[in-house]
């Protein structure tokens, strides 16, 4: 059940200090969040640079990274410790979209390959995706939630050049996972709001939005 979170500016901004809030947030989680971590975010070319690290992002130098417009954060809690190898951890990308997951499914009923679920998901919502990925990810998400015995939580969020689209929907555990966003000069979008700011607001439960 990991934590996620998205930043997008108009104007560069700097990652550190969006890093070092997210890991203590991964930190702080009452479950366990250290299986490793990852990123992604645009280059002044617009060119996606990617970074992934078995260490828990807590533990790791945040300040290598610069500014950016747009970046994806990804801290992991392996489904029942397992399968713990730096080629599991998120962000996914198949070259046009970057994709970030949280969750835990029992039964789930579908065909697609992966090495872990979360990969899994991403190559089925992908099987819909013909330009719009909205569309997709809501047609995915509702055969998964009727091929699936049980949902505790299933947030994704993909980001592409149609946008920053987001997923949520759980069964349990509310404030768990529950994801939030805030919106000014910059969009952050989070599995838990930041603690040194004010007005977040929460993504409705079974809900698919873009931004």
């Amino acid at each position: 059940m990991c934590r996620l979170l998205t930043v997008r500016s108009r104007t560069p901004f700097a990652t550190g200090p969006h890093l070092d809030i997210f890991a203590r947030i991964a930190k702080n989680s009452r479950e366990y969040q250290g299986h490793g971590w990852g990123c992604a975010y645009r280059d002044p070319l617009g060119e996606w640079q990617f970074y992934h690290n078995i260490k828990p992002v807590w533990e790791d130098d945040l300040s290598r990274f610069g500014r950016t417009t747009l970046l994806v954060a990804h801290a992991r809690s392996a489904f029942e410790d397992r399968d713990i190898v730096v080629e599991n951890n998120m962000p996914f990308f198949d070259g046009r979209t970057v994709y970030i997951f949280n969750g835990e499914l029992r039964g789930v009923k579908i065909r697609a390959d992966g090495r872990i679920g979360a990969e899994k998901i991403f190559n089925y919502i992908r099987r819909f995706d013909q330009g719009d990925t909205q569309q997709a990810l809501t047609k995915a998400v509702g055969i998964i939630k009727k091929r699936t015995r049980r949902i505790r939580g299933m947030n994704i969020i993909m980001v592409n050049e149609t946008g920053i689209n987001v997923s949520s929907y759980f069964t349990e555990d509310e404030s768990y996972f529950t994801m939030s966003y805030r919106e000014g000069d910059e969009l952050i979008i989070c599995s838990a709001p930041y603690p040194t700011q004010d007005n977040w607001r929460a993504i409705a439960n079974d809900s698919v939005r873009k931004w």
